[in-house]
């Protein structure tokens, strides 16, 4: 009998793990912003040096596009191609890029942003301005995809700029 106590004991242990699952699942598919973010489109770094960035990911066998210069965005945009989502490379485009702007406070260069598929771009704008997170922009813009996007402000995002586009 000493044996069947701690196997019930393990039991009633899975079945509350089980319960407390199921709960959590049920509580985060009612959440008034379930279904509103998508897939992770791509994640961008900025770099001070953008051969040298294609490079690095080309020796290591991923296809990098080339060089697309997007002047109402101030940066050049390279992306590299991974089997379940992208890197955008970005480097200066003019006098008044942000881009510059980023890599003069880290001269490295680093993670600059994650982009992240919404089904609705305007539904998804409203939602989050709704939940107090504040955009950079009135309204969503065209990106380097040719899809409307708009950035969230990273203090309202764990210190994380993301941005959201259309899918």
């Amino acid at each position: 009998m000493k044996k069947i106590v701690p196997a019930m004991a393990s039991l009633r242990s899975l079945v509350k793990l089980t319960n407390s699952v199921a709960i959590s699942t049920r509580t985060m598919a009612s959440h008034p912003l379930a279904g509103l973010l998508g897939k992770l489109n791509h994640v961008a770094i900025a770099t001070p040096d953008l051969k040298k960035s294609s490079d690095f990911y080309k020796n290591l066998g991923a296809k990098v596009s080339e060089a697309v210069p997007q002047k109402e965005h101030g940066v050049y945009t390279v992306f590299v191609e991974l089997p379940n989502s992208k890197i955008e490379l970005l480097h200066p485009f003019g006098e008044k890029s942000p881009i510059q702007a980023f890599l003069n406070k880290n001269k490295d260069g680093g993670m600059h942003h994650i982009c992240i598929e919404v089904r609705d771009i305007n539904e998804a704008v409203s939602a989050v301005k709704d939940k107090g997170i504040r955009t950079l922009g009135e309204k969503p813009k065209i990106g380097a995809h040719g899809k409307p996007v708009m950035f969230l402000h990273p203090k309202d995002c764990g210190g994380v700029l993301i941005e959201l586009e259309q899918e």
